[in-house]
């Protein structure tokens, strides 16, 4: 294979070689390959391998809900790698947190395992749910008023249009914008992520707004997708007032540095600032988020209903939803309220 796929894991880059094998599935989880000959692996001095009275061994911190991964239906994962890499692997109890630890007489077999440990739960991680996610709050009662005089006048003078619905509408108190989604599962990684956010604040983000909160107007609407008479995403545009790049440059600096530390996935190049107000993943799930990777949200797009945006876009295309002050951003949690009615905090800069 001369251009193997590259896979980031952790800050570190290893070439992905497919071998055709058996693939082993957990009981549970019966639509997720768990084969562990996913990979071929390659020796790396990356990890941390101790020498021991027996041999080596390396420690690999795991949240509690990946280990069924590594251990496969009826323990078959665990077996074949402990074969392969001629290692034994010792992984906590189910739900209790903690390190599975790798040790063999061989520090190459003990690198080996490790290797391919990481791959196969970075594989997994993937095909997880996010849990939370870097937002901005745009649920400033300025801007909820005009939101709701957007959703009144809309469905006075479109709710004849194919598919359009109260039931499409964001809710008021969680209007935001969304920089990047995260996949954190346990309370370890969640510190991890807030610890990355004050040090972004103190390594870029204040330099950038220059100490003050960041002036934005939140103006016009644009559809997501193709062709506006089949819409799925309806979302207000968001821009600085005085004409600069900040916002633009705070969002990819802060996305570009969650990605170098393995808590988040690239997506695109830039972050695309927008703001949902109206999504038809909405009528089956009021508190549903749109996650921007596409290839996670096949199954939903199927499921959807979508809607004739073309009159909205020609009646409210300027609508003016007002000015905001942003000072802060936010670690939110999915599928969560605070007090307010906005996504509950797990951390913000």
């Amino acid at each position: 294979v001369l251009r193997p796929t590259l896979i980031r894991i952790g800050g570190r880059v290893y070439r992905k070689n497919v071998i055709q094998e058996q693939a082993y599935q957990h009981e549970e989880e019966d639509d997720f390959c768990a084969g562990p000959g996913d990979c071929a692996d390659e020796p790396c001095d990356a990890f941390v391998v101790e020498e021991t009275e027996k041999g080596f061994q390396c420690r690999v911190e795991v949240p509690s809900l990946l280990y069924k991964y590594i251990i496969g239906k009826k323990g078959e994962t665990k077996k074949r790698l402990e074969t392969e890499t001629r290692t034994s692997i010792s992984i906590p109890k189910l739900g209790a947190e903690g390190e599975i630890v790798i040790t063999g007489q061989h520090r190459s077999g003990v690198i080996s395992a490790r290797t391919r440990i990481d791959v196969l739960l970075d594989s997994f991680r993937k095909k997880q749910p996010f849990t939370h996610f870097l937002s901005l709050a745009l649920n400033q009662p300025t801007i909820q008023e005009k939101f709701l005089q957007f959703k009144e006048e809309v469905l006075e003078k479109c709710s004849k249009d194919h598919g359009v619905s109260s039931s499409l509408f964001q809710n008021p108190a969680k209007l935001h914008l969304t920089l990047g989604t995260l996949v954190l599962l346990n309370e370890q990684e969640i510190q991890k992520a807030c610890d990355l956010l004050q040090q972004c604040k103190e390594d870029f983000v204040d330099q950038i707004a220059g100490g003050k909160p960041l002036t934005v107007e939140v103006v016009g609407v644009e559809y997501m997708n193709d062709d506006p008479a089949m819409t799925d995403v309806l979302y207000a545009k968001v821009h600085m007032k005085d004409g600069s790049d900040r916002l633009q440059m705070i969002a990819d600096q802060l996305v570009k540095r969650f990605v170098a530390s393995g808590l988040m996935l690239k997506e695109w190049d830039r972050v695309k600032l927008h703001a949902t107000v109206m999504n038809t993943l909405f009528r089956k799930d009021p508190s549903a988020e749109e996650r921007n990777n596409t290839m996670t949200g096949k199954s939903s797009f199927k499921e959807r209903e979508s809607f004739n945006g073309r009159n909205i876009l020609k009646l409210f295309g300027n609508f003016y939803f007002g000015e905001v002050q942003l000072d802060s951003v936010r670690l939110s949690q999915r599928f969560s309220s605070d007090a307010s009615g906005y996504y509950a905090t797990s951390g913000q800069l």
